[in-house]
């Protein structure tokens, strides 16, 4: 598959292209665009691709695939055009600014007979894909709870469109949380009730960097998501827990854009009887060792085969959308001061 890259100068520069798309088995970089024009023929002198002037010449380059990885504020009328122009899209979350906008881009892309993917990419880490096995395998007995924490040091940056409500729709909700909701709703299912909490605690910009969103989940299980903008890089461990009936799951430094980390995985052999004085066990959890996935070149190559195949994304336009209308509660209830339940 082809593809062609709106936005070459982010994440795409930093990560996709050189970890996603140029060792992918199924994909090609093809071409890319930004409206930086100097940084953009870098890119494509670095990987002999051609440089395009503009969004149009992009589009009919004879690309398959477009990966949009500019500013939100840009997704919903670069998506929608490439999918006028026949593309299929491969699109950064979140996907548009608001609801309204998703179901436009979902809409288009449906009309025009392409396949739209979201860039939830932590999903394909090795140490998720065993914590998803793990508890489909019932180990973990009934899962009852479960957190993710993604933080980062963000300071205010000259231009930075994150730290700009009108080009980011929000700071550290749609920039993390939506990646920690994710992986939590992989294991427990979608999000039926919750309640979030946002902050300007440190940095001095229009974007939250404080985010918090206590969820309850189809299964029944609870959690708790916590993302800031506001805390030292090494001092935030990003962990992983979940918690059954029967053991827990806890992973250290697997949610983010690398393949690291380490977790442990702790199981009762059989239904434990009360103890008063709740005595914990030492030293018996187990170290899981899957090996390493690059889950940029995970999702790319994964995008790139549902195409081949003709077969509907494995994170595709209802899962782009659902996450757009999970965030658009989470700011919902940060600004009303009361939980959003989604049965009703």
């Amino acid at each position: 598959m082809k593809w062609g890259v709106i936005g070459s100068t982010g994440i795409a520069q930093r990560r996709t292209i050189p970890e996603g798309i140029v060792p992918a088995k199924n994909a090609e970089l093809s071409a890319v665009y930004s409206p930086t024009a100097e940084r953009n023929s870098a890119v494509a002198a670095q990987y002999g691709v051609k440089a395009c002037k503009s969004e149009r010449e992009l589009l009919e380059s004879g690309c398959d695939i477009i990966y949009v990885a500019s500013p939100n504020d840009q997704h919903c009328r670069q998506v929608i055009q490439a999918a006028q122009a026949g593309c299929h899209v491969f699109c950064e979350k979140p996907l548009g600014l608001s609801v309204a906008e998703a179901e436009e881009m979902v809409a288009a892309c449906e009309a025009n007979d392409v396949q739209l993917g979201v860039g939830f990419m932590m999903r394909f880490h090795s140490y998720h894909q065993e914590a998803l096995r793990i508890v489909q395998s019932g180990q973990l007995g009934l899962p009852v709870f479960g957190r993710a924490q993604l933080s980062c040091w963000y300071p205010p940056i000259p231009g930075a469109w994150r730290q700009d409500l009108k080009r980011s729709g929000g700071g550290a909700l749609p920039d993390l949380a939506t990646h920690c909701i994710d992986l939590l709703e992989m294991l427990f299912g979608r999000t039926r009730r919750l309640s979030c909490f946002t902050g300007h605690l440190v940095q001095d910009y229009a974007s939250e960097d404080t985010a918090t969103v206590m969820l309850e989940f189809e299964s029944g299980a609870k959690g708790v998501v916590d993302t800031l903008f506001n805390v030292p890089d090494s001092s935030s461990k990003n962990r992983l827990e979940i918690y059954g009936s029967k053991g827990s799951l806890r992973a250290e430094g697997t949610i983010g854009q690398g393949d690291a980390g380490e977790m442990w995985f702790y199981s009762e052999s059989a239904a434990s009887s009360y103890n008063t004085g709740q005595a914990r066990k030492e030293d018996a959890d187990q170290r899981c060792s899957p090996p390493p996935v690059n889950t940029y070149r995970a999702e790319v190559e994964a995008f790139s085969q549902a195409i081949i195949d003709g077969n509907p994304p494995p994170i595709g336009a209802a899962a782009a959308l659902w996450s757009q209308k999970v965030i658009a509660a989470c700011f919902e209830s940060a600004e009303t001061g009361r939980a959003v339940d989604f049965s009703r």
